[in-house]
């Protein structure tokens, strides 16, 4: 199924030419330089979506391509960050405004999501333009939900971005920005006129019926959220609920038997809505997973022979929120004395390989390089020369029952279904994690709506590294903060331990609020970063549109704010 979708990317179709066969027997071809201008040739569904190649290369790099989607949705987060590496040569640098909440207009992950997305949405619009595409229903349905697709990211991260639908523009022009009313309008009738000519059938990496139902699930869930000065409109909620049911109920997808599957290299899971299929081979790239966490010299822990960056790491106070007999926190991460496969201890420049959990600071004097627990969550090949093959969700099932238990939670129940309804969803997707103390998969109600489990507080160990390596004018920075003040702080705990490095954490931290108004997002403190407590100041819910962008386009104003 992997190889399908490769074939149709990067096996091109010449829209130029046709092959025609005058008799099963006859195997003569008439080959044609060009479609032939009598309107003899009809091109099918399958021609059409070997064209697509662009789009689903837009989507990778979009999403994991250096700096991508993934990284500046979770980087800003109270999950994962990466320190400035002071011993080895500032690696690292890069992340620390992001987990700060330092924006400006020069971070480098603003560019990539948003040069790819445009890109993508270029590649549709120029298929859709094409009279010979577009009179195709299903086809059409399918360029209007990716195009739908790029512009939710784009949507999720500046709000206000150009709305292009078409590239037959007069010479000279440039985009303006549309409202984010207006763009939020477009996106959720984009996916509500293309639904009903979209394919049921599942077919991996590609979108369908069901992909469309999570978009729209995913934009009215935020609509409260990306809109906090208008009135809170539970419907949305239903809304939500409506397309997640839809999922639910057509049975087409099941949960994994357990958790790593959906994330193993070359592996098609039908717990995935949406995959993004990677391939180092066919796809000219793969995820960079195993090189963004690990320190160079770390390849005899997996047998791996390509060597490591040495980036981020699992803020600590999260690492302490997992339940002991969580099997999530050993399947997610690595940290302790490393071995090679044969059980040796590995030892790099004489010094035996230790990955701590505890991290001196985000920046002065940053980490060293054995500081903070590591990502194993994505399958990291034995043998491999290169980048990983694993194909990353985008969407999985478990997104979907996580959307409708929160939707009845917010709601106090819906259609029939109650807030028992939602702690029994959420109990049933932790068995998997529970499997050997399965009382401690139940989650009550009255868990899910209290507060979190999280020491939320500011932490950092700073200091100046002396010529013998050591840690010296040493401050300590020790807040406690908790999570008791967060509504439904039950809930965010479980998205965190469940979607933890999924492009879920920012998302999830701006739409969950405290009792004082503030979203947690900007109102907690975390390792390395203040809370914000001006519940009216959210102006880093978004981020600064890249001065590079600014410059090549003067109809473009900044993000208020910045």
């Amino acid at each position: 199924m992997k190889y399908n979708i490769l074939k149709k990317s990067f096996y091109a179709v010449f829209v130029g030419s046709a092959l025609a066969f005058s008799a099963c027997t006859d195997l003569t071809e008439t080959v044609f330089s060009e479609i032939p201008g009598d309107g003899s040739y009809e091109m099918t569904a399958e021609d059409i979506q070997a064209q697509y190649g662009t789009i689903y290369d837009r989507l990778r790099d979009m999403y994991n391509g250096w700096e991508g989607y993934q990284d500046i949705s979770e980087e800003c987060g109270d999950l994962i960050m990466t320190p400035f590496r002071y011993e080895t040569s500032g690696w690292g640098v890069q992340y620390v405004s992001l987990h700060k909440h330092e924006y400006h207009a020069n971070i480098a992950h603003l560019y990539r999501p948003w040069y790819s997305c445009y890109q993508g949405i270029n590649a549709c619009n120029q298929l859709l333009d094409d009279e010979s595409i577009s009179s195709n229903e299903e086809s059409k349905a399918e360029l209007r939900t990716y195009r739908a697709l790029f512009y939710y990211v784009l949507f999720d991260l500046w709000r206000n971005i150009p709305l292009e639908t078409t590239l037959k523009v007069p010479d000279g022009y440039m985009p303006t920005q549309e409202s984010p009313e207006n763009t939020y309008n477009f996106i959720v009738n984009e996916l509500i006129e293309s639904k009903p000519y979209l394919t049921k059938e599942v077919e991996f990496g590609q979108i369908n019926y069901y992909g469309a139902c999570m978009i729209l699930a995913k934009m009215y869930l935020n609509r409260n959220a990306w809109f906090p000065d208008t009135t809170e409109d539970k419907s949305y909620y239903e809304k939500a609920c409506d397309e997640v049911n839809e999922i639910i109920n057509d049975g087409k997808y099941t949960l994994a038997t357990d958790y790593l599957n959906p994330f193993k290299a070359d592996t098609y899971d039908p717990e995935v809505i949406l995959a993004f299929v990677y391939d180092k081979t066919y796809a000219g790239m793969g995820t960079n997973y195993y090189c963004k966490w690990y320190l160079s010299g770390s390849q005899d822990i997996f047998g791996v022979t390509l060597d490591a960056w040495n980036g981020s790491a699992c803020v600590p106070q999260f690492l302490a929120t997992y339940d002991v007999d969580d099997s999530r926190k050993t399947d997610c991460w690595r940290w302790g004395p490393q071995t090679d496969r044969k059980g040796n201890q590995i030892y790099i420049n004489g010094v035996a390989l230790n990955y701590t959990v505890d991290v001196y600071a985000i920046e002065k004097p940053g980490a060293a390089g054995m500081q903070g627990a590591r990502l194993q969550k994505y399958e990291i090949v034995e043998g491999d020369i290169s980048v990983s093959n694993d194909d990353v969700p985008f969407f999985r099932l478990t997104d979907a029952y996580f959307i409708k238990a929160e939707c009845l939670l917010r709601l106090g129940g819906y259609n029939g279904e109650t807030e028992q309804d939602a702690a029994d969803i959420v109990t049933m997707v932790r068995q998997r994690a529970f499997k050997n103390n399965p009382s401690k998969a139940i989650r009550t109600v009255a868990q899910l709506k209290g507060g979190s489990c999280y020491d939320y507080g500011l932490r950092e160990t700073q200091g100046d590294i002396n010529e013998a390596g050591d840690l010296v004018n040493v401050v300590n920075t020790k807040t406690h903060e908790g999570g008791n003040d967060i509504i439904l702080g039950g809930l965010l705990d479980d998205l965190a331990w469940e979607f933890v490095y999924e492009h879920h954490r920012r998302q999830d931290l701006i739409r969950f609020k405290m009792t004082n108004g503030c979203n947690v997002f900007n109102g907690k403190s975390w390792f390395g970063k203040s809370a914000n407590t001006n519940a009216s100041d959210r102006h880093v819910d978004i981020f600064p549109i890249q001065q590079g962008f600014l410059d090549a386009n003067p109809n473009l104003k900044q993000n208020l704010g910045f």
